[in-house]
């Protein structure tokens, strides 16, 4: 539409109007020729237009190196399929934890074991689906490995990472890659390619990381990889060095603008993957709300990204529950599971439910446990009747395993390892077999 100042029937009107009404501080007229106030105002408005900030579009901020980028060259056929339809027949889930995921050692292919793991092998792949695990999640980090100023990825690290994903495909499994510990650490100004923090200050540099970050992973992964692929937008994005890291304060400035910006990069991650193409135009594509924590995701300040045809059945929420923290995660915590243990996460796949799949979205928990404190009994009922809650309402859940499993010490926290990458066996079968049970 044009703007009405440059409308040529109304120009005269305007240029009369503000010729008779032109008055100094003292009072006295002040006399201005129609083509001097006309002038006056282009030049005004121009100003005006130059001074609007224009944000650029997820697709403008894409800058890496397509020459080296690895590119899918398959083909495979994308059925007419729904979120609401899928996500339930991903059934049960186990996360590659503290692998791709890890930032230590060099920047290279080593990264993958400097967590304490050991490399990933197709045996271990294998040994997972024959286990009944339908659902691989890989959690990924990519900001240690980039390797110019416009954000290209090490084409060899994309490599490996198609390379898991591809035995896992090959074990007819479901495939969640994401951008993992990426969040920048320290509530401060962030120099470029050091991944996304979600401030205002902080905006430009996280939107210019995930925009680029995602091409990538969709440039990889695209018209090769059927609904059995899903993309997950970020893993805990987050307010790292606060106090409101972990907690979404809905009485707090920064809490509220963290969320502002948090939707509006979760745009962007989808807007780059929509604009792949391909495959890539219906994949299904997760997104969680900050710290991944059913809470935020409740708040009403979060928003779920609108796909370009508006529809939202390609869309899944992704809630981490560790729930309720006293049990599943705390050290000491409480031990003993109880109704009122139970109450606590019932209560949240209830609240999952109405807030979200009510309205046309998926949800699936992309990590959940129950940490180790000697207590493999009361583990045991969390673990039945927490995947009997889930699959009631067609909430897919992932167990988080990180490889840490014997309690020393009377030291409880962060000991989830269940899975046996060396020989393919479970550390605590009972638990694997307990999952299964509530599946079948």
């Amino acid at each position: 539409m044009k703007s009405s100042f440059f409308n040529p029937s109304k120009k005269l009107i305007c240029v009369i109007c503000f010729s008779a009404l032109t008055v100094s501080c003292s009072g006295k007229s002040q006399k201005k020729t129609a083509t001097e106030t006309d002038n006056s105002m282009a030049a005004a408005f121009m100003k005006a237009q130059n001074n609007k900030k224009v944000e650029k579009t997820a697709v403008e901020r894409i800058t890496f190196n397509k020459a080296i980028a690895i590119t899918d060259t398959g083909s495979k056929t994308f059925p007419d399929v729904k979120a609401l339809d899928i996500v339930p027949e991903m059934k049960t889930g186990w996360n590659l934890g503290n692998t791709l995921d890890a930032t230590g050692g060099k920047n290279d292919l080593s990264s993958e074991i400097s967590w304490g793991q050991p490399y990933t092998t197709k045996a271990m792949i294998d040994g997972l689906a024959a286990s009944g695990i339908k659902t691989l999640r890989i959690p990924i980090s990519w900001s240690h490995h980039i390797i110019d100023a416009n954000y290209t990825i090490d084409p060899k690290w994309m490599s490996r990472v198609k390379e898991i994903v591809d035995w896992a495909i090959q074990n007819d499994m479901y495939v969640v890659i994401n951008i993992h510990h990426d969040n920048y650490s320290k509530d401060a100004k962030m120099p470029p390619l050091s991944g996304f923090y979600p401030t205002d200050e902080n905006y430009e540099n996280s939107a210019n990381f995930v925009c680029n970050i995602w091409a990538q992973i969709a440039l990889a992964f695209n018209n090769g990889y059927d609904e059995h692929l899903v993309f997950e937008a970020l893993n805990e994005p987050r307010l790292c060095g606060t106090s409101e890291e972990w907690w979404y304060n809905v009485m707090s400035a920064k809490s509220l603008a963290a969320m502002k910006n948090l939707n509006k990069l979760n745009q962007n991650i989808l807007d780059v993957i929509r604009a792949s193409d391909g495959n890539n135009k219906k994949r299904l594509v997760a997104f969680p709300s900050l710290q991944a924590s059913p809470d935020s995701a409740f708040a009403g300040t979060f928003k779920m990204p609108q796909d370009y045809d508006y529809k939202t059945d390609r869309l899944i929420v992704s809630v981490h529950m560790y729930s309720p923290y006293s049990f599943a995660m705390e050290s000491p915590g409480i031990k003993v599971y109880s109704d009122n243990v139970k109450k606590e996460f019932t209560n949240i796949f209830k609240r999952l439910n109405d807030t979200f799949i009510t309205k046309g979205y998926a949800v699936y928990i992309s990590e959940y446990g129950a940490t180790n404190k000697n207590n493999l009994e009361d583990r045991l009922a969390w673990f039945h009747d927490f995947i009997k809650e889930s699959r009631a309402y067609g909430m897919p859940c992932f167990l988080w395993d990180n490889g840490v499993w014997k309690v020393e010490d009377d030291k409880y926290d962060e000991h989830y390892g269940y899975y046996n990458r060396y020989d393919q066996t479970w550390y605590f079968p009972e638990i694997i077999e307990t999952i299964n049970s509530e599946i079948q």
